[in-house]
């Protein structure tokens, strides 16, 4: 925040383009401006410039006669240059209107598009930037899409997380005009795929309109992934298969339409803490040169960015006027756009305060829990940035879900044998209450992952002990280390039909344990089919084959596609599989209210009897079961699992419990061979030969 205050907009639905009776007002909130002004800006970039009148809230505002949609505008702010004092006004930069709900047009990297000299940083350049920066778009209202029926609860959600472009890029089925777009990703035969799989919400990575950085331009690459926003109101032009002028935002809508008749959910990942201009030192296209101090954090010199994102700026959410526009950015989506839940890229950013210490009980947070449209979505935290103090898992209280790693690290470590013992393994598979159990908060408090877009795919998960990031032309240099891979003893592919099925084996029980933990499942898009990005842990720079997913590789694959959609099938159908309440062993009741002998959680170890703790403290464990009951009083003798998870190589004999745990047991699903499970019921107290790495669910009966 400033060291002084800035006005804070009373208004801010006056801000960005409205069209009304004969033209089209205009708003922009640029408190320190001593003049704005905005520029039309005509299909050969020919400008007509109209001044702009300043109210006390330090809204600037115009109306226009004869303008409507379509019309590409940006501004021109006029003020003192003192990088000293955090002001960096240049008016030869024309820039973007921060509420735009469309933007076209892309950025020249070899025009004058910086704010400064090449000698300084911290001399004007007074270039003008018109012909090499995206622009404005003046876009009409037009109807909400369908709501869906039913906003599921988090924990009867699955969280399918893809890539807009990526996922129809090499679709078979998808009319080749509509791959990679937003109209591609609504294709009956793409839905139909979704709703097939059992998925019950799709994540897309961000759709905001987003930017390149200029080192990757320079490389011949591009941003894939999105996370370099620009406009936050803006569905991402190049996602729209028919035009930028307006209609990426009615194909979007149309999108979230398609969606939501079928079912489906839509959560957008959103990059609100940092944007796409980078440090002072980058590129000016909007917030720079509306007000370098009032929208950016910056160090104590005012000279510098105060940088906690690692790319470049951090957003000043404890500056007022910042905060409502994210706030507003929040509910345009859902209430004119559709969707039903965010999920907040380095959401420790924006709970910083003034001091840039991270605050949990931050304006951010209370003004969602407060606001009535915004608390009744779903909402997930990316818990952590690069900052001091940032690594906030389990911190963010009632109504917020978690991105939680321990849950990614701890299954890749116990699959690829580098565990401790099983102790871990319980807490992970009970939604971690270690970490949210707390403040009356409940297992979908956890979003579990093994995958996401950041690192390995599941398939080279189990294909890749190292990175092979050469293509991102960084010498294998970047992507991180930390991978927690087990190749099967060849490092990549191979034709060896050994180490083929046991990748497919360990791929099905990274599956296996993710579908079949307490917690909300997020699984990544093509790792039900198998997907490979050929050992490239770091593909935000590939918007190439390496990163979309490649559809044929399900016919190698379908054992991996079955087995995901009967184990979330199986999810959907038992209610026991995706119990909401943190389960603490508590005994069944039977219809009477008396002790039924059982209880709704219970850990065997291979033994006809309840683990030890001789057998917790067994450091060489590498073998759990886990006992699932339904503890509904009046349903006590129903629905109840006991899924064994062994990650030895060997197998080995376990003993199913009797005496109040069951009469029989059935092999529902597994990860093994066919063949390899016994398919007729087995009398309580035998024993079940486990093969190795295998995951084992029984049915109780």
């Amino acid at each position: 925040m400033s060291s002084t205050a800035l006005p804070v907009p009373e208004d801010t639905s006056v801000l960005g383009a409205h069209m009304g009776d004969g033209g089209t007002s205009f708003g922009l909130w640029a408190p320190r401006a001593t003049r704005v002004e905005l520029a039309l800006v005509d299909e050969d970039r020919h400008q007509s410039n109209y001044d702009m009148t300043r109210d006390d809230d330090g809204v600037w505002t115009v109306f226009v006669h004869g303008v409507g949609a379509e019309q590409r505008y940006g501004f021109r702010v006029h003020g003192p240059w003192d990088p000293a004092a955090g002001a960096r006004f240049n008016p030869a930069k024309l820039l973007l209107d921060p509420y735009a709900r469309a933007i076209t047009g892309g950025v020249d990297y070899s025009g004058p598009i910086l704010d400064h000299t090449p000698e300084s940083n911290y001399i004007p350049d007074t270039t003008d930037s018109f012909a090499a920066v995206p622009l404005s778009v003046v876009v009409p209202d037009s109807p909400a899409p369908r709501p869906i029926d039913r906003r599921r609860p988090m924990s009867d959600t699955v969280v399918y997380e893809l890539h807009v472009r990526g996922y129809t890029r090499l679709h078979p089925l998808v009319p080749e005009h509509l791959r990679g777009t937003y109209a591609g990703l609504a294709y009956p035969a793409v839905v139909q795929h979704l709703v097939e799989l059992g998925v019950t919400a799709v994540e897309l990575l961000p759709v905001h309109h987003f930017v390149s950085e200029p080192f990757l331009v320079g490389r011949g690459l591009s941003n894939y992934w999105g996370y370099n926003s620009l406009g936050y109101f803006a569905p991402h032009a190049a996602y729209g298969s028919v035009g930028t002028l307006g209609q990426q935002v009615r194909e979007f809508k149309e999108m979230v339409t398609a969606l939501h008749d079928a079912g489906l959910e839509v959560i957008l990942d959103v990059v609100y803490n940092h944007t796409g201009e980078g440090g002072h030192e980058g590129p000016t296209l909007a917030f720079r040169g509306l007000d370098h101090l009032g929208y950016y954090r910056l160090t104590d010199d005012k000279r510098n960015d105060y940088d906690v994102t690692g790319c470049g700026n951090s957003v000043d959410t404890s500056e007022p006027g910042v905060l409502r526009m994210v706030l507003d950015s929040l509910r345009y989506w859902v209430t004119e756009m559709g969707v039903d839940g965010f999920r907040f890229d380095l959401l420790s950013t924006l709970i910083r305060d003034e001091r840039h210490h991270v605050d949990q009980d931050h304006p951010f947070k209370q003004a969602i829990r407060e606001d009535p449209v915004l608390s009744q979505v779903k909402m997930i935290a990316e818990p952590w940035d690069m900052g001091p103090y940032g690594y906030q898992v389990g911190g963010f209280g009632p109504g917020w879900s978690e991105w939680n790693d321990r849950f990614r690290n701890h299954i890749r470590d116990f699959w690829r044998g580098n565990t401790n013992g099983v102790g871990e393994l319980a807490q992970r598979l009970l939604g971690s209450p270690d970490v949210f159990h707390r403040d009356g908060r409940t297992a979908a408090a956890s979003v579990n992952f093994v995958t996401a877009h950041d690192g390995f795919t599941l398939r080279d998960l189990v294909t890749y002990n190292v990175k092979h990031n050469g293509a991102n032309g960084e010498s294998n240099r970047d992507g991180s280390d930390d991978n927690r891979s087990w190749n099967c003893g060849v490092e990549g592919e191979t034709d060896d039909p050994t180490v083929i099925a046991l990748r497919h084996r360990q791929a099905q029980n990274l599956m296996a344990t993710l579908i079949l933990s307490s917690g909300v499942p997020m699984i990544t898009a093509g790792d039900e089919l198998g997907r490979t990005q050929q050992g490239n842990n770091n593909a935000y720079c590939q918007d190439s084959p390496i990163s979309w997913v490649h559809w044929d590789t399900q016919e190698t694959w379908n054992d991996q596609t079955d087995l995901t959609r009967k184990l979330l099938q199986l999810r959907a159908e038992r209610p026991v599989l995706r119990r909401d309440g943190f389960r603490q062993g508590e005994f069944l009741l039977d219809p009477k209210g008396e002790p039924c002998g059982r209880k709704n959680v219970a850990w065997f170890g291979g033994r006809n009897a309840e683990m030890t703790e001789q057998e917790w403290r067994d450091h060489t464990r590498r073998t759990l079961g886990i006992y699932l009951a339904y503890d509904d009083p009046y349903r006590a003798q129903d629905e109840a699992f006991l899924i064994w998870f062994h990650a030895g190589s060997d197998p080995i004999q376990v003993e199913l419990p009797d005496g109040p745990w069951a009469n029989t047991y059935t092999v529902l699903a597994h990860t093994g061979l066919d063949g390899e499970l016994p398919t007729e019921k087995m009398a309580a107290g035998s024993t079940l030969q486990l093969p190795g790495h295998t995951v084992v669910l029984l049915q109780v009966d």
